[in-house]
């Protein structure tokens, strides 16, 4: 379909800042201070916020814990994993987002903020995310949930990330409930037709993400499962997916090649394209009608996933799957 009218308003507001960066391109420092200064939205009150902090590989890891409710029931635990090309990004930029999920999908949500490239090139971000969904089943206590209802997920980057643990959990036994992949890296190849359609004037640009991927991906095999988990040899027995994809992006196609081999391996997936949207438009349902469309169908899933609902309406997939 055409692009939705707000989305139109959101890529010209966005064309203003590109041709500010066309004559001065931004260095990663810069894009961390713009990034981070972006968010004043405001935060819904819950039950319990707080920075804590997990053992991980290259030291602790900075988590952020949102319990939506009181008392001392163990809740179901969402790991939570940000995008930002696996270079920006961090617990505020989706704090709100965070909030959101944990009170409309009732479980416990920990975000993590998770070491960045290039200073942190692969692996250290599935590391740190790693680290952080095993301790939350070691450990539950500490955590106020029940390790037996533990699910991942992530947007673009972080979405990357979630499916890397995903695989990661399968390989060591750990069942997880679900994995919520909100358009996702799954590749590192960038030879989809997306990536050639809508790699300029769309939000996210290909020369930026690629300039991102190589940062992150360092001298590491680009077939790594880990890094590009389409490439990953068998999918059998990972956690349930729901897989949301942008019909503006150039993380579409990887997106939806992932759900048809997680489906292709027996795996339970719920896959839907938004038509008109762009990336990003998950997290800015303040922006886009769809995101906020979309929030609700990955939490009506989500919660099923978890134990919290019993059934969901299944809504008719948008493009293909």
């Amino acid at each position: 379909m055409a692009l939705h009218p707000q989305t139109a308003r959101f890529l010209e507001q966005l064309r203003g800042l590109a041709a500010l960066a066309a004559v001065e391109p931004p260095s990663i420092e810069e894009s961390r201070r713009v990034l981070d200064a972006e968010y004043p939205l405001e935060r819904p009150e819950l039950a319990r916020v707080e920075d804590l902090a997990v053992d991980g590989p290259g030291g602790p890891v900075p988590v952020r814990l949102y319990r939506p409710v009181p008392g001392a029931e163990r809740l179901p635990a969402l790991v939570y994993l940000h995008g930002g090309g696996w270079v920006l990004g961090g617990l505020e930029n989706v704090d709100v987002s965070c909030r959101d999920l944990a009170a409309a999908a009732r479980c416990t949500v920990l975000s993590v903020d998770y070491r960045l490239a290039p200073e942190h090139p692969f692996p250290a971000a599935v590391e740190d995310a790693w680290a952080v969904t095993e301790a939350l089943s070691r450990t539950p206590e500490r955590f106020g949930i029940d390790p037996a209802r533990i699910a991942v997920a992530g947007d673009s980057a972080g979405g990357n990330l979630a499916a890397a643990v995903a695989l990661l959990a399968r390989d060591a036994g750990l069942p997880l409930a679900h994995q919520l992949l909100v358009y996702p890296v799954t590749d590192t190849a960038r030879d989809t037709a997306s990536w050639g359609d809508y790699g300029s004037g769309y939000g996210l640009d290909a020369k930026e993400m690629a300039r991102f991927m190589d940062l992150y991906r360092g001298d590491a095999d680009p077939h790594h499962p880990l890094l590009a988990p389409l490439r990953a040899p068998d999918l059998s027995g990972v956690a349930p997916a729901t897989v949301i994809t942008a019909e503006y992006d150039i993380l579409r196609d990887e997106g939806e090649a992932y759900a048809r081999r997680l489906a292709a391996a027996g795996v339970p997936v719920e896959h839907r394209r938004f038509p008109g949207v762009v990336h990003s438009f998950f997290l800015l349902p303040e922006l886009f009608d769809t995101g906020a469309e979309a929030r609700t169908w990955a939490v009506d899933l989500l919660r099923v996933a978890l134990g919290i609902d019993r059934e969901v309406d299944r809504e008719p997939v948008s493009g293909p799957s």
